[in-house]
């Protein structure tokens, strides 16, 4: 028997997560995924006016709120009926776009870029760019303080770390630039029409609420112009820089360290006419990579499994007849998170699986150079999307102008705004850390069921019925750990996905309502 290992929590993600490994032979042998906080919000909803479900599941989290918003008001169009005009649909893509650009360079700069660089190599940068001298100076005299946060604690860098000193001055003083700028972005949103930020108000069961005045349109188009700049300018050029061909951290990448199942799921997103059929991010299936045979999503194939979620017992069934009772003293369970399976097989959702589906011809050529899918692939395919976001915002911006002009311009369908008596409903969107999907059941005009799969679901699932591994399980296995008092490969396979576990530390008791609060661990 191997070495077991646990890392918890795993920092700089989005929530609390455990993660236990067994080493043999220096690399990871098998790998367990274990979310340590539950999610009550599903329950709360149950006998709630179906309208209020955009408002209360928008608080899920800080970091993700719109997609969530976003997933529960295309479930309510569903089960009221509601066709979003054209005003009403470009103007939520332009308000989900503006929360992937902040959320991708939030996870690249500052959540995961620490893992690839050997910051001490600031104090060898000899240069003359007055502005990394300037970086130079302020790391120096920190560790000199001993106040080194945020950059330490850390593991310890091995032979894929950067250690280049002009590299690494050159990112850190790229990291300080993105706070910036990820605020920018960030408040494009409530520029315009979100109304604030985190946590939306102006998207709601057939549209939008706000028109905005043409002081907001040229507000918002300055700030997407200086976001899009830094994207193409440092974060494309980073990300090529360090995970490209003849870059430091390309032979990582072809490893293929992290890769997982190799199967790969979107819901699609971003619709590009009425209809919802053609959409900027395509829906799609791909098992065993075989990106020759691109399969149709079929939102019926979607199980979740509880057999190792501390959840009630019960079979594998569909979203609209899961349930949120809890069992923590289930034998052998070891997750908060269900085991989403489509077709009874695990899934990785993202922007891989996205620009996989995609055939992005970026992706495709690192493939072709050596790259195999994982931890850095991952990286990589964010950068791609973002830049690919960022242009087609200022389309969707003109697209905007354009029908602003017209007569008969409309952001929401006022004819479906009551509650209908009885009905089902199911939303799908590509949230930023993948395909996220919210159903909901209708009866004597209140929520009579909720559901939601998010996309660390469908990756930080736990083992299913059939002991199939979820993806960040399965992408751990055979990664490196020659130290297992540094695993450090095991945090770099982990946060490639960019976790989102957050929710809620409460738990609503089934019989009585009360409020429970447990110490895990």
């Amino acid at each position: 028997m191997g070495q077991r290992i646990t890392v918890d929590p795993v920092t700089r993600i989005e929530g609390h997560l455990k993660i236990e490994v067994e080493i043999e032979n220096g690399v990871v042998k098998d790998a367990w995924s274990s979310g340590t906080m539950a999610r009550g919000f599903e329950a709360l909803l149950t006998g709630k006016d179906p309208r209020d479900a955009s408002y209360v599941t928008s608080r899920f989290c800080g970091v993700c709120f719109s997609v969530h918003q976003m997933a529960s008001a295309a479930c309510l169009d569903d089960a009221f009926g509601a066709q979003v005009p054209d005003g009403g649909r470009i103007l939520r893509n332009l308000l989900m776009g503006s929360e992937y650009l902040y959320d991708h360079i939030i996870h690249f700069y500052h959540l995961t870029a620490l893992d690839y660089l050997d910051i001490m190599a600031v104090a060898g940068y000899n240069g003359n760019d007055a502005g990394l001298n300037a970086v130079k100076d302020k790391v120096v005299s920190l560790v000199k303080r001993g106040d080194t946060y945020p950059l330490t604690p850390r593991y310890e860098p091995d032979e894929f770390s950067v250690a280049d000193p002009e590299i690494v001055t050159m990112a850190v003083s790229h990291y300080l630039e993105a706070l910036k700028i990820q605020v920018t972005a960030k408040n494009m949103g409530a520029v315009l029409g979100g109304g604030r930020v985190p946590h939306y108000q102006g998207i709601v069961v057939g549209g939008v609420t706000q028109i905005p005045s043409p002081e907001e349109i040229g507000r918002f188009k300055s700030m997407l112009a200086e976001v899009t700049a830094f994207i193409k300018n440092v974060y494309m050029k980073d990300v090529l820089l360090l995970g490209g061909p003849g870059g430091p951290l390309f032979p990582l990448a072809q490893l293929g360290v992290g890769g997982g199942h190799l199967n790969y799921l979107s819901y699609g997103g971003f619709p590009e006419e009425a209809s919802g059929k053609e959409m900027f991010f395509k829906a799609g299936v791909v098992r065993n990579l075989h990106l020759d045979n691109v399969q149709s999503f079929d939102p019926d194939k979607v199980t979740e499994s509880v057999k190792y979620a501390w959840y009630r017992e019960q079979e594998p069934v569909h979203p609209y007849d899961g349930e949120q009772i809890f069992d923590r003293d289930k034998a052998d369970a070891y997750s908060f998170v269900k085991a989403p399976r489509y077709d009874g097989m695990a899934f990785e959702v993202g922007p891989l699986a996205r620009m996989l589906i995609e055939k992005n011809p970026t992706l495709l050529s690192l493939v072709q150079a050596g790259a195999k899918p994982g931890a850095v692939a991952r990286h990589a395919a964010r950068m791609i999307e973002t830049v690919a976001l960022a242009d087609q915002m200022q389309v969707w911006l003109g697209q905007l102008i354009e029908a602003q002009g017209k007569p008969g311009f409309r952001i929401h369908d006022t004819d479906h705004w009551e509650v209908p008596d009885t009905a089902e409903g199911a939303g799908f969107y590509e949230a930023p850390r993948g395909a996220l999907g919210h159903w909901m059941k209708i009866k004597d005009k209140k929520i009579a069921n909720y559901q939601a799969v998010v996309p660390s679901t469908w990756n930080a699932s736990p083992r299913d019925e059939k002991g199939v591994r979820g993806q960040y399980e399965e992408s751990l296995i055979g990664a490196p750990v020659p130290d297992p008092e540094n695993p450090i490969n095991i945090v770099r396979v982990i946060r490639s996905f960019d976790p989102c576990l957050a929710c809620a530390v409460h738990i609503i008791d089934p019989k009585t309502n009360q409020i429970r609060k447990f110490r895990i661990g």
